[in-house]
């Protein structure tokens, strides 16, 4: 009989853990930090106790009022809800939209082109330099105090990382694609669009995710300073002056959680979908 060749391509044995595995041990990695987090909060609660005799907000006190908020609660003469809108889609949003948009076209000419290179990538570079809060005054000569100018520090913070990266990840597409796609008759066109903007997918996602934080952290501080009495900034920085710590603490949790849902939500199933497609091809 004869002996059928043995596909060497793929392996005879191969391991996959279980679905239902890997949800439980990411749940029980989730829960562990969760479970430090909660330990070391009540940490800080008993040592300024004890060391300065002042009350520090524990984790069961600003759960009830972050439940209370959530049922519609007041905060400053606006609900929990209509800060988190305020601040998120009214500014954040369309900072870091107008940030993507023009970063990843900006950083797309740049990776492309040498001369748009040498002229902007030393600006990119000089803007990522400049912190979050040294915009506030520029903001505030140009647009005055509103949403405007929050809307330009969040566009101005996000906007360097992204075309950074989107611009590095041109750059480092590998010869050996071009030289190929060139030698079966691609023209400019189909190779950009085929060979090198997805070989840089996950440098532009990586842009993407630092343009998030970069924006999201300076929204907060932008409220503090530029804000118009509504948002999470604002609501914070109220907090301190009428010493209101839950609520202070209510809205960095809030913050937080939003964050990580980005993070963990929008971001990681980006990259997933990216490597996937790239390990595919």
């Amino acid at each position: 009989m004869p002996i059928r060749e043995q596909d060497l391509s793929k392996p005879e044995f191969e391991y996959r853990e279980s679905r239902s595995l890997a949800l439980a041990w990411g749940a029980a990695r989730n829960l562990l930090a969760l479970g430090l987090i909660i330990a070391v909060w009540y940490g800080l609660v008993f040592y300024v106790s004890w060391s300065r005799g002042t009350e520090f907000p524990s984790p069961v006190q600003c759960a009830g009022r972050l439940l209370a908020l959530l049922q519609g609660g007041k905060l400053y003469g606006y609900t929990l809800g209509q800060h988190f809108i305020s601040s998120f889609l009214r500014r954040w949003l369309l900072g870091y939209a107008l940030a993507v948009v023009c970063g990843v076209l900006v950083g797309l000419l740049v990776g492309v082109s040498r001369p748009c290179r040498d002229v902007v990538m030393p600006l990119a570079y000089m803007v990522q330099l400049i912190p979050g809060l040294a915009w506030i005054p520029i903001a505030l000569l140009l647009f005055g105090i509103g949403n405007t100018a929050t809307v330009f520090m969040i566009f101005v913070t996000a906007l360097a990382p992204i075309i950074i990266n989107t611009s590095g990840g041109i750059q480092g597409v590998p010869g050996i694609y071009l030289r190929a796609a060139r030698m079966m008759g691609a023209s400019w066109p189909r190779v950009f669009f085929q060979v090198m903007l997805p070989a840089s997918l996950p440098s532009v996602v990586n842009g993407l995710r630092i343009g998030f934080a970069n924006g999201w952290r300076v929204l907060i501080a932008a409220e503090m300073v530029v804000g118009i009495g509504l948002g999470l900034g604002y609501a914070i920085i109220q907090a301190r002056w009428s010493l209101d710590f839950e609520a202070a603490f209510v809205c960095i949790a809030v913050i937080c959680i939003v964050g990580l849902l980005f993070e963990k939500v929008v971001f990681a199933a980006l990259e997933r979908r990216v490597t996937r497609r790239m390990r595919d091809e």
